[in-house]
């Protein structure tokens, strides 16, 4: 049967609280009762995650915790992984529009660098790709600067344009922190490409794990590669928009999550004609070009009453919060601000801003860093570009009608809400290693550093080498649209844009379509679930198993889940539910077994194996983004 359920953890495994009625690596997870999450996961607990060296390290290698170390691992992180992570994530968004995240591939090459400290280096690779990760990502916003030029902007000196996206990336990752104790600590979600990081950190890190992991994780990894080149090769695979990457979120998350993303994204299929009907979609556009707006909606719903239920119980148990350390400290929430009035004010000095547009996009930001958030935890993706458009829609209803004003406050969104996610991800890595949280932000925040100055560079660059980078797609005809660099990303911000001199109260309408359905399912799913005879019904039998399966994946899915099939075409959502499907009928195979009891409980064969197509996935976008750069030097 497809259960896409491993057997519940105890609360004193997870803590008092189980977050939200999702699934997380499929454990039934449900808002029982109130209170912290104290302790680390059961893999890091039965897998103690060393501080120290386990083993006499090569003389070579400077101490750990010395100011060597750090310089070494900064190095590594910040001047090699993340550019070239950062040539991947700016060539794939000029080219295609989309770029795979960079943590699980510093992940790879990072534990490379700290292998000589044995298993405690897993911690040295964390941070290194957590720098790089940074870089990447920053990176990865060099699209911002192609959309100014496709909306004839005069360009700013270069270092007020990287002293503004700085601005932007340190307040976004200082909400990312602010976030964590709740999506990471309380929540727990999956983060796939963060367990996917920790799962390669550890094999590769650990020789007991590698001998039992590596062919795992090696033949996903291989798999990922070959699958990623065929995509670009092989004409069929292209036309079936093969994914690996996708497909092995949906192994790590399991069945009912991946189903229940197919599930929103026939939805959305089935409804396309009455879309055209009312006027919402002209013939032949993609159903994603409204439904990510209802999509967006169903995650605010749900979200607001899983947080509404957390800040209850969080009311009633004020000193076990304070006692804990769980509630935000000072020094981050100050970190918000501070960077948060930098953002307005350079925006206001350099760009001519209005004051109350930029503060208008800082406060989004708190919204969007916790609904993108939950998205990345549950399915892997950060509908950033979503985020911004919605921005631009928001603007537009309260009368903003000038583009490039648009422009400059959605931006914030851009960044800030990518490098929120980021941190959350990194975070979640972190926390099944047991890593040093505030040295993984220190590393995070040099690595924003650094990535500002390379998302202006790689801009210019490949739009030097590439005048046709410059033309505005937008504005031109189908049969002069360019074959190679399509600019997916910088089309929709540009196109959100040019609507601005048109209000369309309809796209403000689907967001509230869908947050009513978010909102609606959402409540539904805690009443039943609230409900101590359907619990019973739902465990005792396998008719209960399978009609509880069809609840949460098909009839009631999570909104988190369903809302996935939203944002992507139908194929990508069919590819996330067959790693589902695929995962669930070999896990149900593997606990009629024996479990190999020197791997993590999180370490499974489906989550390496998922994990291992994810970093092919990112292994060939960094060969495509190296050829790519090659091609423009040359």
């Amino acid at each position: 049967m497809l259960d896409g359920c491993r057997p519940s953890p105890t609360l004193a495994e997870t803590g008092t609280l189980r977050a939200f009625g999702v699934r997380r690596n499929g454990y039934a997870l449900a808002v029982e009762d109130g209170g912290d999450v104290r302790h680390p996961p059961a893999a890091a607990r039965n897998h103690p995650m060393p501080t120290t060296l386990t083993r006499e390290s090569p003389t070579w290698l400077p101490a750990p915790d010395s100011w060597q170390y750090h310089l070494l691992l900064g190095a590594a992180g910040m001047l090699i992984l993340g550019p070239l992570g950062g040539i991947a994530a700016a060539y794939m968004n000029f080219s295609l529009g989309f770029f795979v995240g960079g943590q699980v591939l510093a992940g790879i090459l990072g534990s490379a660098v700290t292998a000589g400290y044995g298993a405690s280096g897993r911690h040295g690779a964390n941070y290194i790709q957590t720098a790089a990760a940074s870089v990447a990502g920053m990176s990865g916003m060099a699209v911002v600067i192609q959309a100014m030029g496709w909306m004839g902007m005069t360009p700013p000196p270069m270092w007020q344009l990287i002293s503004y996206m700085l601005c932007i990336g340190m307040y976004g990752v200082g909400v990312g922190m602010l976030y964590t104790p709740l999506l990471v600590d309380r929540m727990q979600l999956t983060f796939p490409s963060g367990l996917a990081v920790a799962n390669i950190l550890r094999a590769l890190t650990d020789p007991v794990l590698l001998r039992r992991s590596v062919a795992r994780l090696a033949g996903g990894t291989g798999l990922g590669v070959l699958a990623s080149i065929g995509a670009t090769r092989v004409v069929w695979l292209g036309a079936i928009d093969l994914s690996a990457s996708t497909f092995g979120a949906g192994m790590i998350v399991g069945a009912r999550i991946g189903i229940a993303a197919l599930v929103g994204g026939l939805a959305s299929w089935a409804l396309t004609p009455y879309f055209v009907s009312i006027g919402w979609l002209a013939p032949g556009d993609p159903y994603r070009k409204i439904t990510f707006l209802i999509a967006l909606g169903m995650i605010m719903g749900a979200a607001a009453v899983d947080v509404s239920l957390l800040l209850m119980r969080a009311a009633q148990r004020t000193r076990a919060i304070a006692s804990g350390g769980r509630a935000p400290q000072r020094w981050i929430v100050a970190w918000v601000a501070v960077w948060g009035a930098a953002v307005v004010a350079t925006g206001v000095a350099w760009f001519g801003q209005p004051v109350g547009y930029q503060l208008m996009a800082v406060a989004l930001v708190l919204i969007f860093a916790l609904v993108n958030g939950i998205s990345v935890g549950m399915v892997d993706q950060n509908p950033i570009s979503s985020a911004f458009v919605l921005t631009v829609i928001l603007m537009a209803a309260v009368g903003l009608r000038q583009p490039h004003v648009g422009l400059i406050a959605a931006t914030v969104l851009l960044v800030s809400t990518a490098e929120a996610c980021d941190m959350q991800q990194d975070r979640s890595t972190g926390w099944r290693l047991g890593t040093n949280r505030m040295i993984q932000f220190g590393y995070q925040v040099a690595g924003i550093v650094v990535g500002a100055i390379l998302a202006v560079l790689l801009a210019r660059l490949f739009m030097e080498a590439y005048p046709v980078l410059r033309l505005d797609q937008t504005t031109l005809p189908a049969d002069a649209q360019p074959a190679r660099w399509t600019s997916a990303m910088t089309y929709k911000i540009v196109g959100a844009l040019r609507s601005m001199t048109e209000d369309k109260p309809y796209l403000r309408l689907a967001v509230w379509i869908g947050l009513g359905i978010g909102l609606v399912t959402e409540v539904l799913r805690k009443l039943i679930r609230a409900s101590a005879r359907y619990r019973r019904f739902a465990e005792q039998s396998r008719v209960g198993k399978g009609c509880d399966f069809l609840l949460d994946a098909v009839l009631l899915p999570s909104p988190y889940a369903s809302s996935f099939g939203g944002f992507v075409n139908l194929p990508a959502a069919a590819w996330m539910a067959a790693g589902g499907v695929v995962a669930s009928l070999v896990d149900s195979r593997v606990q009629s077994s024996s479990k190999d009891a020197a791997l993590p409980d999180d370490m499974s064969t489906t989550s390496l194996v998922g994990g291992g197509l994810i970093a092919g996935d990112a292994l060939a976008a960094l060969g495509f983004g190296i050829a790519g750069l090659l091609a423009v030097v040359h």
